[in-house]
């Protein structure tokens, strides 16, 4: 494939004022950690195009990356795009480029209900993406690059230099997931596990690191899986071991992890490296065994919580983060009680909590005992309530410690205040300018929320 620095961009577009070049676009990212990398690749492609980045507003081509694990994900993005079109219709621009998992599951309907929708392409065939956006033409109809293979892999081979955040970087390391979890829909709009050649995965994280990055996250559906495809003996801790091994790298993260794929190396890996963060998100998604069985994790709860033990018991001072979902089909009050008591018991740093969304095509959608939307809501609301006593208290812990944190960007709210992170992940907030971004600050915990520390410089 011809390399993406001589890529050249040469198509019209027919506009009500006459014809003229494509130039400008803009992207959006939707989802996911993945969905992020992916949009700092195309990002740099494009702008290795030539290409200028603009507001959407502005824009000639619109590209969105697409997330499917829930029902409003799509719902947003859809209504986004028929936003867009209302424009079109008008002056034949922007087109929009619908990538990644709504993509891969209803792109086709997409583009046959909006006419802006001038290029489809699922979440393994971003390496035809670029050069494809440079041949849009209201004339011709849209094209697609759908995964119809789940194993055929045309990635787009490009290191994320054009990033949100110059001071930290994601790295996929896998694709796809082969555990067909009965609700989600990963692995069929994803496709089966594929892992990345370590020597790529070096490469591209030695760049950043030259780049200026100083922490870097290890990216995939199931981290934990990583080379199990590939049957050469080098698995996920040989490879946070060589990366962590990289010089000039501050900090290294993973996610996401599964129960069933944590092997006690990863552990060993993590007690010999002070730069690997203590920071594990480790998804329990129920605490009933009999809604796990019915999700097909692999693992009781009481497996769960024996692997919990033996995390904090190898990294006393680990951040446990996890993801759960309330109103699995027939999950009863007893179901739903055993997830409340889990969650009492393990006082998770952080839960991700979500009401089940059926997905077309998995096979929880099909499953009978659907729940009702308002009892759902009311045992998000719930266990949300609990988490929320539970995160606080654990924060309020953390009041007068110290802390070194990576500044790395404006607080959500406040004038002269900056967020960064602690190596167990927590949120810290303390006075500062974009002068800090990127550097290491030493920090006292003076104050504490449910979701975030604010601190004052040592």
């Amino acid at each position: 494939m011809e390399s993406l620095a001589s890529l050249t961009y040469n198509s019209r577009v027919k506009t009500l004022e006459g014809d003229r070049y494509l130039h400008k676009f803009s992207i959006r990212v939707f989802g996911c950690q993945m969905n992020s990398y992916d949009g700092d690749r195309l990002r740099t492609a494009m702008l290795h195009q030539k290409w200028e980045e603009v507001p959407d507003g502005e824009a000639d081509v619109v590209i969105l990356v697409t997330c499917s694990i829930r029902e409003k994900a799509e719902q947003k993005v859809a209504s986004e795009i028929g936003r867009y079109d209302a424009v079109y219709k008008k002056r034949k621009s922007p087109a929009v480029v619908l990538v990644g998992c709504m993509a891969q599951r209803i792109g086709r309907e997409m583009a046959k209900k909006f006419s802006c929708v001038s290029l489809v392409s699922g979440p393994r065939h971003l390496g035809l993406v670029p050069q494809a956006v440079t041949e849009i033409s209201a004339e011709r109809p849209p094209r697609f690059f759908m995964d119809d293979d789940p194993r055929a892999l045309l990635d787009l081979d490009v290191v994320p230099t054009a990033r949100t955040n110059p001071f930290k970087a994601y790295v996929t390391i896998t694709y796809g997931c082969d555990r067909f979890c009965s609700y989600c829909i990963v692995p069929y709009v994803r496709g089966r596990l594929q892992s990345r050649a370590a020597a790529d995965i070096l490469k591209e994280t030695r760049t950043l690191i030259d780049g200026g990055v100083k922490e870097i996250t290890l990216l995939g559906q199931n981290v934990d899986a990583y080379g199990k495809d590939l049957n050469n003996g080098y698995g996920f801790a040989s490879l946070l071991r060589d990366v962590a091994n990289q010089p000039g790298l501050t900090r290294l993260r993973f996610a996401t992890s599964h129960p069933k794929d944590f092997d006690e190396d990863i552990l060993e890996v993590m007690r010999e490296r002070a730069d690997i963060c203590r920071a594990i998100n480790l998804p329990v998604q129920a605490g009933s065994d009999r809604i796990l069985r019915e999700m097909n994790r692999g693992y009781t709860s009481g497996q769960y919580l024996a692997l919990v033990d033996r995390i904090r018991e190898a990294l006393p001072d680990v951040s446990l983060t996890t993801d759960l979902i309330v109103g699995f089909p027939g999950e009863t009050e007893e179901d739903f009680r055993a997830s409340y008591e889990l969650l009492k018991e393990v006082k998770f740093d952080i839960v991700h909590t979500a009401a089940y969304s059926p997905r077309e095509g998995t096979r929880a959608a099909m499953m009978e005992g659907q729940i009702d939307n308002r009892v759902k809501a009311t045992r998000l609301n719930e266990i949300n309530a609990l988490q929320a006593q539970i995160a606080r208290s654990a924060n309020e812990g953390y009041v007068g410690a110290e802390f070194e944190i990576l500044a790395d960007g404006p607080a959500p709210r406040g004038e002269g205040k900056i967020q960064g992170r602690t190596m167990t992940d927590k949120v810290v907030i303390i006075p500062g300018s974009e002068e800090d971004f990127g550097r290491l600050i030493p920090v006292r915990i003076v104050r504490a929320s449910h979701w975030s520390l604010e601190g004052e410089r040592i």
